[in-house]
C-alpha cells in the first residue's frame, strides 16, 4: 500500500538546471516597470513646471530642481540627525517587535490571557502617539521617549500579525504532530512557530514606517538636538520651503527603504515556504476564541481588561517613583477635572478643544474613505490606472505623518482644508488597500451571470462588486478612525493653534501636568469608543450580510 504523501518538496536550488534558475523577465512585469518609470517622469516633470511658475501656495510647492539644490548646500546637515532618528527608531523597532512576537505567542497559546489584556492591545492601536509625547518626556530623559515611542507605534500590528500567523494553520498538521508523539509544544515549534514567519514579517513591514514615525513624533518636544524632527521642526520658521520639502523627502525614503527591506524579506519567505506548505481548502477563523460565550461572561472580561490597563497605567508610574505632582494617576485626572473652580476651567477648556477636534477627524475620516472607495472602484474597472497610480499612494504610506503636516501647511494654510488634507492622506491608503481586495475576492461565478445576461463591467461592480465592499468599507473605517485622529491632533499641535493638539502643546508650555494627562487620556477614551462603536457597526453589518447571502 502506498504511503500518503504529507508535503512534496521541491528540489534543491542547486539542483535545478540553470535554464530553470535563470528565468528572464515576464513581459507583463517589463511592461508595468515601463509604464511606472513613465509615471514617474511624467509625474517629475508636472512637479518642475508647477514649482517654476508658483502655481500652489506661491512657492510653498518648489519645484524638484530647487529641492535638491537646497538638499545639497544642506548635506553637512543631515547625517548627525538621520543617524539620530534612525538609530532611536531601529531600537524601538526592535524592543517593539520582540516585546509583540512574545505576546503574540503568548495570546496564541493562552486565550484566556488574550481576552485579559485586550484593553491594552485596543488601547496601543487607538492612541493617538502625539498625545503620549509630553507624558513620555515628563517621564523619561534622553534618547528613551523617542525609543519607548518607536516601540509603542510597533507593537500592536506586529503582534496581530503574529497572532494571525500563529493561528491561521492547516488544521490537519497538529494532528499530525501528536500522531507522532509530539505534545502542544512541538506544534508550536514545528507548525505555528514556522507558519507565521510570512505574517511576522508582512507585520514587520507595516511597523517599520510607524517606528520612524514615533521618533519622529518624540523628537519634536523632546527639546534634543539631533534628529529629523527637531531639524523639520527648527527649519518651519525660517520660510525655506525647499528645506522642508528635503527632510519630508528623505524621512519619506528611509520609511520606504524599510518597508521595502521586509516587502523582500516576506517575498522571498513566502517562496521559499511555498514547497513545505500543505494544500488546504480552508482556513479556520484567525481570531476567534472559541464559541460565543455569554453576555456576564463578555462583560466581565472587558471590565477585566479595562482595569489591567488602568493597572498598568498607576502601577507603572509607582515603579517609576514619579511626583504625584508632576504624574497623574487615574484617580489624579478624575480630581483634576473633578475639583473646585480650576477643575471647571479644565473641563471647559478639554471640551471647547474636544468640540473642534472631533469634527475636523470626522470630516478628514469621510474625505479619506470616500477617495479609497472611489478609486478602488475605478481601479477595478480600470486595473492600468491602478497599476500607474499606487506607487504614489504608498509614498503617502511611507511618508512620517509628521514630516508630511508641515508640509501640507506649506501648500494649504493653517485652517480646515489643511487638517483635512493630512487626515486624508493618512486614513487613505490602508482604507484603499482593504476594499481594493474585497473587490478582487468576488466570486468570478457571480460575475460570469451577470455577463451571461448581456451586463456590463458596471452592472457587474453595481450588483456584485458594491455589496461586497460595504462590510469592507466598516473595517476600513474602523481601521482608519484612530490614525484620522491622530492626524488632526499632529495638525492641531503644529499648527492650527486649536483643538485637542494645541491644548497639549500649550499645557505642556504651561507646565500644566494635570492637563497634559487629562488630554492624552481623554484621546485615548475618545479614539477606543469610536473605534469600537465602529467595529459594532462592522459586526452588525457583516453578520445581516452572511445572513442574507447564507
Amino acid at each position: 500500500m502506498a504511503k500518503p504523501a504529507l508535503a512534496v518538496a521541491a528540489p534543491p536550488v542547486a539542483a535545478r538546471p540553470a535554464d530553470v534558475r535563470r528565468r528572464p523577465a515576464r513581459p507583463g512585469r517589463v511592461e508595468g516597470a515601463r509604464r511606472a518609470l513613465v509615471t514617474a517622469v511624467t509625474v517629475g516633470a508636472l512637479w518642475e513646471l508647477v514649482g517654476r511658475l508658483k502655481l500652489v501656495g506661491d512657492g510653498a510647492f518648489p519645484a524638484l530642481s530647487a529641492i535638491a539644490t537646497r538638499w545639497w548646500q544642506d548635506r553637512a546637515d543631515y547625517p548627525p540627525h538621520i543617524a539620530a532618528t534612525v538609530r532611536a527608531a531601529s531600537l524601538g523597532f526592535a524592543f517593539g517587535v520582540a516585546i509583540a512576537v512574545l505576546a503574540g505567542v503568548a495570546f496564541a497559546t493562552w486565550p484566556t490571557l488574550e481576552r485579559l489584556m485586550r484593553g491594552v492591545g485596543i488601547t496601543l492601536f487607538a492612541v493617538p502617539l502625539i498625545a503620549l509625547v509630553p507624558v513620555l518626556i515628563l517621564a523619561f530623559s534622553g534618547t528613551k521617549p523617542r525609543v519607548i515611542l518607536a516601540a509603542l507605534a510597533v507593537y500592536y500590528p506586529t503582534m496581530i500579525s503574529t497572532v494571525i500567523g500563529l493561528r491561521e494553520i492547516d488544521p490537519r498538521l497538529p494532528d499530525v504532530i501528536r500522531v507522532s508523539g509530539g505534545d502542544d509544544r512541538a506544534v508550536m515549534r514545528y507548525v505555528r512557530l514556522r507558519s507565521a514567519v510570512p505574517s511576522v514579517l508582512a507585520g514587520m513591514r507595516m511597523a517599520a514606517p510607524a517606528a520612524l514615525l514615533g521618533a519622529i513624533l518624540a523628537e519634536f518636544g523632546g527639546g534634543v538636538r539631533w534628529g529629523l524632527g527637531s531639524y523639520l521642526l527648527a527649519s518651519l520658521g525660517q520660510a525655506r520651503p525647499a528645506r522642508l520639502w528635503g527632510i519630508g523627502l528623505v524621512a519619506t525614503a528611509i520609511a520606504a527603504s524599510a518597508y521595502g527591506i521586509f516587502s523582500w524579506l516576506g517575498a522571498r519567505v513566502t517562496r521559499a515556504n511555498l514547497s513545505a506548505t500543505l494544500a488546504t481548502n480552508a482556513t479556520p477563523a484567525v481570531l476567534e476564541s472559541g464559541p460565543k460565550r455569554p453576555l456576564w461572561q463578555r462583560a466581565a472580561f472587558s471590565i477585566a481588561s479595562v482595569l489591567v490597563v488602568l493597572g498598568l497605567w498607576a502601577g507603572v508610574l509607582r515603579l517609576l517613583h514619579m511626583s504625584p505632582v508632576v504624574a497623574k494617576s487615574p484617580l489624579g485626572v478624575v480630581r483634576y477635572l473633578a475639583t473646585g473652580a480650576r477643575g471647571a476651567n479644565a473641563r471647559h477648556r478639554l471640551l471647547t478643544a474636544l468640540r473642534q477636534t472631533l469634527p475636523l477627524g470626522f470630516l478628514g475620516l469621510v474625505a479619506g474613505l470616500a477617495a479609497a472607495f472611489v478609486l478602488a472602484v475605478t481601479f477595478k474597472l480600470r486595473p492600468s490606472l491602478g497599476r500607474a497610480v499606487f506607487p504614489f499612494a504608498l509614498v503617502t504610506q511611507t511618508m512620517p505623518l509628521a514630516a508630511l503636516t508641515p508640509l501640507v501647511v506649506l501648500v494649504f494654510g493653517r485652517d480646515v482644508l489643511a487638517t483635512t488634507v493630512v487626515c486624508l492622506s493618512v486614513t487613505f491608503f490602508p482604507s484603499f488597500v482593504i476594499i481594493s481586495q474585497a473587490l478582487s475576492a468576488t466570486s468570478p461565478k457571480a460575475d460570469d451571470v451577470i455577463r451571461a445576461y448581456g451586463g456590463s463591467p458596471w452592472a457587474s461592480m453595481r450588483f456584485v462588486g458594491l455589496p461586497a465592499a460595504v462590510p469592507a468599507l466598516l473595517t476600513a473605517a474602523r481601521l482608519a478612525t484612530p490614525r484620522a485622529l491622530l492626524g488632526v491632533m499632529i495638525a492641531e499641535y503644529l499648527a492650527t493653534g486649536n483643538g485637542l493638539g494645541f491644548l497639549l502643546s500649550q499645557s505642556r508650555g504651561l507646565l500644566d501636568y494635570g492637563m497634559i494627562w487629562t488630554v492624552a487620556a481623554t484621546s485615548v477614551t475618545v479614539a477606543i469608543i469610536l473605534t469600537q462603536f465602529v467595529g459594532l457597526l462592522e459586526r452588525r453589518v457583516t453578520r445581516v450580510a452572511g445572513n442574507g447571502t447564507s
